[in-house]
């Protein structure tokens, strides 16, 4: 007879069925661009030869992911073939039948089952009383934030993505050095970098953590770290491990003489600055800076309208454009302005551990820091933050603190994804439930330690409210709105990067108090 399921067991599985099953009800909502993409890679990986996946460019959605998620959809692609065949003909562009909405649906949701194990491995990282109300216990309140996590449910089950397969092995290999075995986590960062290359964000954190508290550090029988002289066996088996994935990923196409032409569609340095739809980041905020002041000169006649540049950076195109007062944007400037808002993490980090939630910290820090800074940073980005700053969120008030703020901020810049009439109410009501959860549930843990949001925080946050209507209600109304057709993208972006910056310099001012206070709890 088998056993029978225990509380925790029964509600873990409660809350993956719920989940699954309102992804099931979004099959037949709306599909962005990246369905196309998606399938437009399937075709590419099951009707032509590998030496022609990066070169092949039918359609305008050429393969630009590593080559592990290449083999992906190439697997994918022979269980598609009992939907669909005609979905792997390269040249059906846009093609999308009922049978392969279904399939691709149904991808996302099958794959999704490697990130409900990877958050179950995460719950049980965490330490939490015995006899606590189910809503009272950490462990329940972080499967909840991430199993029902807003931006995945719209990003991936209605605008279409898989990045809650991707997270998944993100967050197995955080549960894994959670549980110190850091070799088989630093393996699972590596295939992760293989399949999606915006993983490199966090990369710098990785490294540093797995140099210092792995290769230089041991760990004490009280739970504390040691330096030691390197490793040299770790150190080698580390390399060993992340040289051989990326050798497996990449040898194919070296040995081919087309590293080169992979490379350029990793990294196309010509689509600009900014996405098509502003990420609320540092360059959203000199965007409107330099619109400002560019108004203010030709009222001021000090400068002569006919001899700017065409504003095309709000004309929802991908492009490189020009300033045109403040000084234009180059790829070196953004990855220059990356690395100094990340290296004080960095050095922080390397030079005093504070164990996996340090290592944590600087994983958010990092990706918030390339989603400030970043080149043509995509919006769904932010995502990178915030689901990792929800393992930290049920540990400490401040981080829950951060959380609140980052979250809502970062998951309304999203709604501009989703805009059609029939999917309003469903990403209002989506957001609400998560929302409110978020606020209630981390306001009850940590209901002993004062309120977490100030009242200039909450203000802000209400004022997601008046946006909200007036993008959606009042402008539609506006007689100059088609003179202006990018407003709402823009008004989104330039609020919500307040936010999102605003989280960004408290986790940082977090992250260098914790410092300080070990180090001096170290002199006394």
């Amino acid at each position: 007879m088998a056993a029978p399921m225990s509380a925790e067991s029964s509600w873990f599985v409660s809350l993956s069925l719920g989940v699954s099953f309102i992804k099931c009800l979004l099959i037949n909502a709306y599909h962005s661009t990246d369905f196309e993409v998606h399938r437009n890679w399937l075709a590419i990986t099951h009707s032509l030869p590998l030496s022609q996946w990066y070169y092949e460019e039918t359609s305008e959605w050429t393969l630009d992911y590593p080559p592990l998620f290449a083999w992906f959809e190439y697997g994918l692609s022979h269980i598609a073939k009992y939907f669909d065949k005609e979905m792997l003909v390269v040249q059906n562009v846009n093609y999308t039948s009922p049978a392969t909405v279904l399939f691709q649906r149904l991808s996302v949701i099958v794959t999704d089952l490697v990130f409900i194990y990877a958050v179950k491995e995460c719950c049980k990282c965490l330490r939490e009383d015995k006899g606590k109300d189910l809503l009272g216990k950490p462990s329940f309140i972080l499967a909840t934030l991430l199993l029902w996590n807003f931006g995945l449910l719209i990003v991936d089950h209605i605008h279409f993505q898989y990045n809650g397969f991707l997270f998944g092995v993100l967050l197995l290999s955080v549960a894994r050095h959670f549980q110190a075995r850091h070799l088989e986590g630093a393996l699972l960062f590596s295939i992760l970098l293989n399949l999606k290359h915006i993983y490199l964000y966090i990369a710098p954190a990785y490294g540093i953590f797995l140099l210092r508290c792995f290769c230089f550090t041991q760990s004490n029988a009280d739970g504390s770290l040691q330096w030691k002289s390197l490793s040299l066996f770790r150190l080698v088996a580390l390399g060993s491990i992340v040289l051989s994935i990326f050798a497996v990923s990449f040898g194919p196409f070296i040995m081919m003489g087309q590293l080169q032409q992979v490379l350029s569609r990793l990294f196309p340095f010509k689509r600009g600055l900014c996405h098509a739809y502003w990420a609320p980041n540092i360059w959203a905020l000199y965007n409107i800076a330099d619109k400002a002041l560019s108004i203010l000169g030709v009222k001021l006649k000090l400068l002569d309208i006919n001899k700017l540049p065409k504003a095309s950076m709000t004309g929802g195109l991908v492009q490189e454009f020009q300033h045109s007062v403040l000084p234009t944007v180059s790829p070196l400037m953004t990855l220059i302005c990356t690395l100094l808002s990340i290296l004080p993490a960095l050095f922080c980090m390397w030079r005093r551990p504070n164990g996996v939630r340090g290592f944590l910290h600087c994983v958010v820090i990092c990706a918030l820091g390339s989603f400030m800074f970043g080149w043509h940073v995509h919006e769904k980005a932010i995502l990178m933050a915030i689901l990792p700053l929800s393992l930290l969120a049920v540990q400490s008030k401040e981080d829950a603190r951060t959380f609140l703020i980052l979250s809502t901020t970062g998951h309304f810049s999203l709604f501009p994804l989703l805009f059609t009439a029939q999917e309003l109410p469903l990403k209002i009501l989506l957001m609400l439930l998560f929302t409110v959860f978020a606020f209630s549930s981390l306001k009850k843990l940590f209901s002993k330690r004062g309120h977490l949001l100030n009242s200039v925080e909450v203000a802000y946050l209400l004022g997601l409210v008046p946006l909200e209507l007036v993008c959606e209600f009042v402008y539609p109304l506006m007689s100059w709105q088609k003179a202006l057709p990018f407003f709402p993208l823009l008004l989104t972006s330039v609020y919500c990067s307040l936010g999102v910056l605003y989280s960004f310099v408290r986790l940082y001012l977090s992250v260098l108090t914790t410092q300080n206070s070990t180090i001096k709890a170290k002199a006394l």
